[in-house]
C-alpha cells in the first residue's frame, strides 16, 4: 500500500515563505511525475506545480515564487513558496503518477494547511 504524507504547512506573514515536502512510502518502483495542487473555500482543486524529472511546470500566479524539486532517492517531493500571499492561502496536497509493481497509479496525499494572514 502506498502513501504520501505531507509536511511543512503553517501560518505565515505575507511575504514569507514556506517548504513543503510530501513523502511517498510504500512498495514503489517508478515514480513518473510528482505535483502539488491546492484547493481555497469555496473554490476547485487546482495544480500548482508539476515535474516529471524532465520538465516542470507551474501555474501562472506562482511561476517566479513557487518551485518545485524531487528527491528520487528519498521518493519525495518539496515545494519551495517565497513571497507569500493572502491568495495562497490554501489546503496544498500532494500527488503522485506512480508504478508500485503491478501497475501505475495516482495518489494524493492528506492535505496540510497554508495560511497566509497577516
Amino acid at each position: 500500500q502506498v502513501q504520501l504524507v505531507e509536511s511543512g504547512g503553517g501560518l505565515v506573514q505575507p511575504g514569507g515563505s514556506l517548504r513543503l515536502s510530501c513523502a511517498a512510502s510504500g512498495r514503489i518502483f517508478n515514480i513518473a511525475s510528482m505535483a502539488w495542487y491546492r484547493q481555497a473555500p469555496g473554490k476547485q482543486r487546482e495544480l500548482v506545480a508539476r515535474t516529471s524529472g524532465l520538465s516542470e511546470n507551474y501555474a501562472d500566479p506562482v511561476k517566479g515564487r513557487f518551485a518545485i524539486s524531487r528527491d528520487n532517492a528519498k521518493n519525495t517531493a518539496y515545494l519551495q513558496m517565497n513571497n507569500l500571499k493572502l491568495e495562497d492561502t490554501a489546503v496544498y496536497y500532494c500527488n503522485m503518477y506512480l508504478h508500485d509493481g503491478s501497475t501505475w497509479s495516482e495518489y494524493w496525499g492528506q492535505g496540510t494547511q497554508v495560511t497566509v494572514s497577516s
